[in-house]
């Protein structure tokens, strides 16, 4: 029997550096649905829940969901972990993938791969991609990361740093060392006893950046929707065909910093 596996989605219009991206229209939906959408389309998920914030500023994203039927919760606005653990228990998820929504092209195969991965292993955390010091392969807005519930349970009784609380997983993969078992795949145990898998692509695309944090993000992100007139359903891999064919796409967003696991938002450190 599987195990009851959700997808939370994180989501808040006080971002940092555009704020109100995740309602911003792309070729005629909200960022929002569209990542709800492509999200909803993995065979390994029972189910997709929005993860918003009790905050004020949330409350048109919490309007929006209800409107248009998508499940959703609100938490806390800076403690990502103590919102995804609330909205897992909820839920009764046994099985917990996290998807954040300002990636647009996110690939529900990728998200199968990632969570067939955790279950066939018995890994505690299995991922896409991972920040420095490791080495990422697949496009920056590809990312996907699971967990069981036990682990993320572990991890929200115990993790008191502010990039463990913010960040939502980094608890359970802290510190790893990996070793690569194949050309797709490196696994670990990390310093707090967690069983990891990182999944790698067999061609490193890691500098390329497909996620909404800027306005020329977004700008990149309408013109990759347009090619695909209006469409949500194309996979990752004609995305990577659009930008070979179109190189001048990319160049679009190619000034962009990518921020870190280091990058806390300041406004929690002052609460």
């Amino acid at each position: 029997m599987r195990l009851k596996t959700i997808a939370i989605i994180q989501g808040r219009m006080s971002s940092s550096r555009l704020p109100g991206k995740i309602l911003a229209d792309l070729a005629g939906q909200p960022m929002l649905t569209r990542v709800y959408t492509r999200t909803s389309r993995a065979q390994t998920l029972g189910e997709v829940i929005f993860a918003t914030t009790t905050d004020v500023s949330d409350d048109p994203v919490a309007e929006y969901c209800d409107l248009s039927g998508i499940p959703f919760t609100r938490g806390s606005q800076f403690d990502v972990l103590d919102r995804y653990y609330q909205a897992a228990s909820e839920a009764q998820a046994e099985v917990v993938v996290r998807i954040t929504a300002d990636c647009p092209v996110i690939d529900p195969q990728l998200i199968d791969d990632v969570v067939n991965t955790l279950l066939e292993g018995e890994y505690d955390f299995v991922c896409n991609r991972l920040p420095p010091p490791w080495t990422r392969t697949y496009p920056i807005g590809l990312d996907v990361e699971a967990c069981t519930f036990k682990a993320l349970k572990k991890a929200w009784k115990e993790a008191r740093e502010p990039q463990h609380r913010e960040h939502a997983m980094p608890y359970l993969y802290e510190g790893v060392q990996l070793s690569k078992q194949s050309r797709t795949l490196e696994t670990g145990t990390s310093p707090r006893g967690f069983g990891v898998a990182l999944l790698q692509h067999t061609t490193d695309f890691g500098d390329y950046r497909w996620t909404v944090d800027t306005p020329e993000d977004l700008e990149f992100m309408r013109q990759v929707y347009s090619r695909f007139d209006g469409r949500d359903d194309f996979t990752w891999k004609e995305v990577l065909d659009l930008v070979h064919d179109n190189p001048d796409l990319m160049k679009i967003n190619s000034g962009v910093q990518h921020k870190t696991l280091k990058d806390i938002d300041k406004r929690a450190l002052k609460r």
